[in-house]
């Protein structure tokens, strides 16, 4: 772009926006004064346009910091789209591509340039950006800084450094999900020791949270899917071999699925990549957390975790992949007492100091009381980020079908007393045994059918005695010794419990709610048919220039044409979406689709 002009200009000529979101003025106002920014907002919130419009109205030429190519990538494909001459410089770009953009770059011509943090801070590379003016840094997926977080990079950190190499210059650090701990290892570690911080709400009212204990994992997937029949949307597993299993699966029940994650080969895993990121209907992507930060397709109507996330902010941060685009959208989380010992175990095992994985393990907690509540969802999720949502949400599954409890005192003191008696040394699956009066030959190799507790929890089944010590666990009533191969053993919160001094009130275990279809699909607001013809002509468009359907346009932009059908392009110019680069490209075929359908 050549001539600079003010933010609120560029947002309707460039972008095609009417007006700015939320706290997206007051962030560009204050970096365009030459601030520090600690920015916040939820995924879809808009964070992006906070430097990117910045990064063209102040002179020079705009770095931004990310660690994903796939990031970059979609990025920058939207950012030509808008008539914004940006790149990225990254491993996965040709020699010949690498040459143009290192030849714009002395030249001075490129806008902006997405770089990885370990690519930037190569002395060539840096030397080379201290002969440019540079108009703002821009570090997204921030959190990736801390070690306390669900993603940890060491390449970031290597980034304080650019505050003494570019002074003056104003930096910024993005991230949809950090939690208090996290935002102040932000600022520390990337020296934003001075900046403002912009915290917007952390609550995305269009998605609806649903967790629900592990039965029959593949039968709940199964049903949860077939309520999103045509469309997009991820399915997360712990483990490479799930991913495979479940893709399996999935087309094996006539569900197109493909599968994603690091045993793959590069090539593998970049088609499957693209072919979700290109897919406007029924395309499942089963994949392991190596898939999804930084991706912007705005159509993923669900997110599913088959296991336990490690974290809240994990569970936030992955859900927060659907519904970019403000429509309904939906998500599942499927848990089990192995998955928490799981965890915990990958916690006890790893490397980390001691401080650390207390914290990674007090982070699990967080996620496992909202897993237990009885309450709102939205209201136990909001409040482990330090926001308080007034009333329950409505459009979570504990709003939509309440929790019913039940006095579980006693059948508490029936678990406490069995894990004491047979020495603290078995799981959850004998101890079950035990309460049931299940002659197995293990109880027998032990003699525990001779203990007082042999069969005297015939008042619930296998899934009620699971329910009960997965919710003392997620209390903290109970903890899994990793030494000892997984077995139970009694915290001293349990004694009060065991003594008949303290009652237990637990949740009952229901079936998952989801919405019917109608609730969630996207919902043009015009004529329908014009809808389609309109989203056929973006992927003959998109197919042609082999980019995402939604880099050309996103329905939210489809759905205004529609609603309008603006009969010139004066008038297809005010439709939001539709800036001034869009609009010489794709006026007149726009037009052209609505003169063929007109009623």
């Amino acid at each position: 772009m050549d001539v600079l002009a003010a933010p609120q200009d560029l947002l309707r000529s460039v972008f095609g926006l009417r007006g700015f979101r939320g706290q997206q003025e007051a962030v560009i106002a204050h970096v365009m004064a030459g601030g520090d920014a600690i920015v916040l907002m939820p995924t879809g919130g808009g964070k992006s346009l906070c430097y990117q419009l910045p990064a063209l109205s102040r002179p020079g030429l705009g770095v931004v910091v990310s660690p994903l190519i796939a990031l970059m990538r979609n990025q920058v494909a939207s950012l030509r789209q808008l008539g914004v001459n940006a790149a990225a410089l990254n491993s996965a770009i040709s020699q010949e591509e690498r040459g143009q953009i290192w030849q714009d770059l002395r030249a001075g011509t490129l806008d902006i340039l997405y770089v990885a943090p370990e690519r930037l801070m190569m002395p060539e590379f840096l030397d080379m950006l201290t002969r440019r003016e540079i108009s703002l840094i821009a570090i997204d997926e921030a959190h990736c800084v801390s070690q306390w977080g669900h993603d940890f990079r060491k390449e970031y950190l290597m980034l304080a450094e650019l505050r003494e190499r570019f002074p003056g210059v104003p930096r910024m650090a993005l991230t949809a999900t950090a939690d208090v701990q996290t935002r102040e290892e932000i600022r520390w570690r990337l020296g934003l020791d001075g900046a403002e911080l912009f915290l917007a709400s952390f609550d995305r009212p269009n998605i609806r949270y649903n967790i629900a204990p592990k039965a029959s994992p593949m039968r709940q997937l199964l049903a949860f899917l077939k309520t999103h029949e045509g469309e997009s949307g991820i399915v997360y597993c712990l483990s490479r071999n799930a991913v495979e299993e479940t893709a399996a699966a999935l087309n094996s029940h006539g569900i197109r699925a493909l599968p994603y994650h690091a045993r793959l080969d590069a090539g593998t895993r970049a088609r499957n990549q693209d072919a979700f990121l290109a897919a406007e209907d029924g395309l499942v992507l089963v994949a392991t957390i190596a898939f999804g930060m930084g991706i912007d397709k705005p159509d993923v109507r669900f997110v599913v975790h088959m296991d336990l996330p490690g974290s809240l902010e994990a569970f936030y941060q992955e859900t927060g992949r659907a519904g970019r685009d403000g429509a309904p959208a939906e998500t599942m989380l499927l848990y089990g007492m192995q998955d928490l010992m799981l965890r915990k175990k990958m916690i006890h095992d790893g490397e980390a100091p001691d401080e650390v994985k207390r914290v990674e393990l007090g982070k699990m907690e967080a996620l496992l009381g909202v897993c237990e509540t009885a309450g709102c969802r939205r209201q136990a999720i909001l409040g482990c980020f330090g926001e308080t949502l007034p009333a329950p949400c409505g459009n979570c599954d504990t709003c939509l079908t309440p929790a019913e409890t039940w006095d579980a005192t006693v059948p508490a003191r029936k678990a406490l007393s069995a894990m004491l008696r047979t020495g603290q040394r078995f799981g959850v699956g004998h101890l079950v045994d035990v309460l049931l009066g299940v002659e197995t030959d293990k109880i027998a190799r032990f003699g525990h059918d001779k203990l007082p507790t042999f069969g005297v929890g015939k008042e619930l089944d296998r899934k009620g005695w699971q329910s009960l010590f997965r919710q003392l666990a997620a209390r903290g009533v109970v903890e899994t010794d990793h030494e000892n191969y997984g077995a139970l053993v009694m915290t001293q919160t349990g004694r009060p419990i065991l003594r008949g001094e303290e009652e237990v009130h637990l949740r009952r275990d229901v079936k998952p709610r989801t919405a019917k279809r109608a609730d969630r699909a996207f919902a043009a607001s015009g004529d329908t048919a014009l809808f389609e013809a309109l989203r056929q002509e973006r992927a003959r468009i998109a197919k042609e220039q082999r980019v995402p359907a939604y880099v050309i346009f996103h329905d939210t932009t489809l759905s205004a044409i529609a609603e309008a059908k603006p009969a010139s392009l004066t008038a297809l110019a005010e439709v939001p979406g539709m800036g001034r680069s869009k609009l010489d490209r794709y006026g007149e075929t726009i037009l052209a689709v609505l003169a063929q359908n007109a009623a």
